[in-house]
């Protein structure tokens, strides 16, 4: 069925692959190429797609105590911060986007690449690679994606290919037998822990439902770099099925809960991906935790080649913490020192490598959030208590 793929980018149906605006007979055959191109990307054989290493399974019987959290991976680069995870005694790993860079040799940008041929020489490149390995061998792993493992820089759901860039996404995590594969998107939550002891984990999909972002009016300037705040009637971050499904999880019972989105939560202050820039859909978020009365909800998130830690006070019934663990080896700026600061933001934000830590202590009922360095040091920590983040 190659040849449909083929005629598709012959006949150009492809090239306004993420335009938007009203319909019209330009924008339907748009539409049914996409239809054409999924029925190509779902008859490809799973034997075709890369497979990771097998991963240890989640006993969901006992309590977590350390959880480790990353995100940020360039697979053709030695990581010595994933070589400290492995050598961490955690219960799990989050794994939470940009596992791969899969998109930055060109093709996704100069045409489009059908068979995302990059993306799955990536991923074959991260079974083979030494560091993930010896997490695999180490502990279980919780995986969701971002854009570079998604498919294409900063895009969402007008990437073309995200049907397939799920499919191998799937392959490789080993999630082929599991309810995620039977709904479009990767979102999944996990339930760890006896009562009194249960943690929580909501894998959020921010990449396959979210709709354009607003580009900014002054490109380069501090607080607006490349995105502002969307003004659009229509917005969407998780899309409806994914809004559905994540209140029905957020009415559980819970002891703690671990929200994992690959794009920051409680930032105002900066011009990149996060989830200001859809305000409407942030505000659904808060309020949402605020209706389903759920407490004990701690945020995780990447993506922002900096780790930071946030505490949200005056946007929910009690505070929100949010540990931003990013990069582990795609560190961009030299000085160590974050120049970057947010309202809500605790402490400077930390530029090398790095990873991040959530400690649990059921006995002490306390939680610790901290920031480690490639090597495994502590540089920065919040802690507190579950008394302060449940309402009652």
């Amino acid at each position: 069925m190659k040849h449909i793929a083929s005629l598709l980018l012959s006949t150009g149906l492809l090239a306004a692959c993420t335009s938007t605006g009203p319909s019209s007979p330009e924008t339907s055959s748009y539409g049914s190429a996409i239809e054409a191109l999924n029925v190509y990307y779902r008859s490809i054989p799973a034997s075709e797609l890369p497979a990771g290493p097998e991963l240890k399974e989640l006993d969901l019987s006992k309590p977590l105590t350390r959880i480790m959290v990353a995100s940020c991976n360039d697979e053709e680069k030695p990581d010595p911060a994933l070589a400290s995870i492995a050598r961490e005694d955690a219960d799990l790993f989050l794994f939470i986007g940009d596992n791969v860079y899969g998109d930055m040799d060109g093709r996704s940008y100069v045409s489009f690449d059908v068979e995302l041929a990059e993306l799955r020489e990536s991923y074959n490149d991260l079974a083979d690679m030494p560091e993930y390995n010896a997490v695999a061998d180490a502990m279980p792993i919780l995986a969701t994606w971002d854009d570079h493992d998604f498919g294409l820089n900063d895009d969402g759901e007008g990437f073309p290919a995200h049907v397939l860039s799920e499919r191998i996404f799937e392959k490789f995590f080993h999630m082929d037998d599991t309810e995620i594969v039977e709904r479009p998107g990767i979102y999944y939550s996990r339930m760890v822990g006896p009562p009194g002891q249960r943690t929580q984990i909501i894998m959020l999909d921010t990449r396959y439902f979210r709709s354009d972002l607003m580009p900014t009016d002054e490109y380069g300037k501090t607080g607006k770099e490349r995105y502002i705040p969307s003004t659009a009637d229509a917005q969407q971050m998780l899309g409806d099925a994914q809004w559905a499904w994540l209140e029905e999880e957020l009415k559980k019972p819970a002891d703690l809960r671990l929200l994992v989105s690959s794009i920051q939560i409680i930032p105002d202050d900066h011009g990149w991906e996060s989830w200001d820039k859809l305000p409407a859909e942030r505000d659904r978020l808060y309020a949402l935790l605020e209706e389903t009365e759920a407490e004990g909800v701690v945020f995780l998130s990447g993506d922002r080649h900096t780790a930071f830690l946030y505490k949200d006070e005056d946007r929910g019934p009690y505070p929100y913490y949010e540990l931003t663990a990013s990069s582990l080896n795609q560190a961009f700026a030299r000085d160590p020192v974050s120049t970057e600061y947010d309202g809500r933001q605790i402490g400077d934000g930390y530029t090398p490598g790095n990873y991040g830590e959530v400690e649990i202590d059921w006995e002490g009922e306390t939680i610790q959030l901290t920031i480690k360095s490639e090597t495994g040091e502590d540089v920065s920590v919040v802690g507190f208590t579950f008394a302060e983040i449940n309402a009652g």
